[in-house]
């Protein structure tokens, strides 16, 4: 082995997807392996998320600890990549001169070259270029062998929500090719993998380009994806609300594989929020397209975001969201506090909302929709669910825990040898923020 390497990742699951191709570039082009000890390792990569202050701040906390390893081991490799790395370029080396490698989302392939220009010349390499989707023309295949695994279908984001960084940092939308995608699904499943999880900033907006110069959407892909006999589950994230087509809808109608589980994020129920916030819809909509998908589905939970105090936002704006979290019926979200970022429309607006007002409207939000979320898992209590394995239980090591198909965690009694399948598991306990089962006998 040529060494080893150390990534810490921040942020959301294309971040996640993003790392575990940085590895695989590693070990195809340096013939390096992972450690999950910084201490040991040759190299070490962040993959860095912008999309709150708290996250990128931490990225520097971290570099300088990564900083003290460099003192008693000059030749170790430091290198931040991701969306901090894109938004600020040269800056991070002029901030933390330390710092060997910049690069960003769609230059991650180009690590090796990277690698070999700052082991050569001795100065610090940054390429936060936006080429055209180049990356995926380049990634070696994947290594995975699990029952699950995320295939990344578009980058960048088109919608310049006035909050958001994601498209000065990552670019526009650019989709990939369907048959680009369905080489990568059919790789997977050869290798034994049963459940493929689509990723993209706005997923539901792929429009990629067929060998005969048409072009075929979301709904297209997954019927696609379906049809192939290893595929047993399907998922894809994120959405966006304008971008749920009618075809899109009649999937879930249409093909059992596909989850019922949505994460389609609201961010407000406040319709002045909303068009300050520049999210094309209102409330009102985004309920119709919920009523539309329960037709279609109607055991589908959903799961949102949302931004809390945004600049403006008064108690009849929040009260607003508050009612559209009741009418929905919201199983679990991801909220936090407004976090203005540098170089955004929003970063601008008047923004006195006092901040124990902000914390303590996230609270009761959190608290609202945490109550909603217990109600579905009492409602799952006695159910039969199919279950893929994910490995062995973090809070028991003689358990496994496994995903079921609404997105929950369960918990149960099972052999390690079980990762990786779909097994059948009876809920017994519905906890705060997981589920308890047993295997059903035919599986054991």
């Amino acid at each position: 082995m040529a060494g080893k390497f150390y990534i810490k990742t921040f942020g959301c699951q294309m971040n996640e997807y993003d790392s575990g191709k940085m590895a695989d570039v590693l070990r195809a082009s340096e013939n390096m392996e992972q450690t999950d000890a910084p201490e040991e390792a040759d190299i070490i990569l962040f993959n860095t998320c912008s999309v709150r202050e708290k996250a990128q701040e931490k990225v520097f906390s971290d570099l300088g600890r990564a900083r003290l390893l460099k003192r008693s081991r000059p030749g170790l490799l430091i290198g931040v990549g991701g969306c901090v790395a894109s938004q600020e370029g040269e800056e991070i080396v002029k901030r933390a001169p330390y710092v060997d490698l910049v690069f960003g989302p769609q230059t991650f392939h180009r690590l090796p070259q990277l690698i070999a220009a700052r082991r050569a010349g001795g100065r610090p390499q940054v390429d936060v270029s936006f080429p055209e989707i180049e990356k995926f023309d380049h990634l070696p295949a994947s290594g995975a062998t699990m029952g699950s695994a995320f295939v990344s279908v578009m980058e960048g984001c088109s919608k310049y929500c006035s909050y958001c960084v994601v498209p000065y940092t990552r670019g526009d939308e650019m989709s990939r090719p369907f048959a680009d995608v369905m080489r990568e699904v059919q790789a997977l499943v050869a290798q034994g993998v049963g459940e493929i999880t689509l990723l993209g900033q706005n997923v539901n907006a792929w429009r990629g380009a067929t060998e005969d110069g048409e072009s075929a959407d979301l709904a297209f892909l997954l019927r696609a994806i379906a049809a192939l006999g290893g595929v047993q589950r399907l998922r894809y994230t994120t959405s966006h609300p304008n971008e749920m087509t009618r075809r899109l809808i009649e999937v879930y109608a249409e093909i059992p594989k596909l989850a019922s589980h949505l994460h389609l994020p609201v961010q407000s129920g406040s319709d002045r929020i909303l068009a300050a916030m520049k999210r094309g819809y209102t409330a009102l909509e985004y309920k119709s397209l919920v009523r539309k998908l329960r037709a279609a589905r109607p055991d589908i939970v959903l799961t949102s975001d949302f931004i809390v105090g945004f600049p403006g936002e008064t108690e009849r704006d929040f009260e607003a969201t508050m009612k559209l979290i009741e009418e929905v019926g919201f199983d679990s979200s991801f909220s936090f506090v407004y976090s203005p970022r540098p170089g955004t429309p929003a970063a601008e607006m008047a923004d006195d909302t006092p901040q124990e007002i902000r914390a303590e409207r996230l609270y009761r939000l959190q608290a609202r929709i945490g109550e909603q979320e217990q109600a579905v898992s009492r409602a799952m209590l006695g159910s039969i669910q199919r279950v893929l394995v994910d490995g062995v239980s973090r809070k028991d090591g003689l358990e496994l825990a496994g995903r079921a198909d609404n997105n929950r965690v369960v918990n149960f009694s099972g052999a390690p040898g079980m990762a990786g399948r779909f097994v059948n598991v009876k809920i017994t306990a519905a906890l705060s923020h997981t589920l308890r089962g047993e295997l059903m006998a035919e599986q054991i």
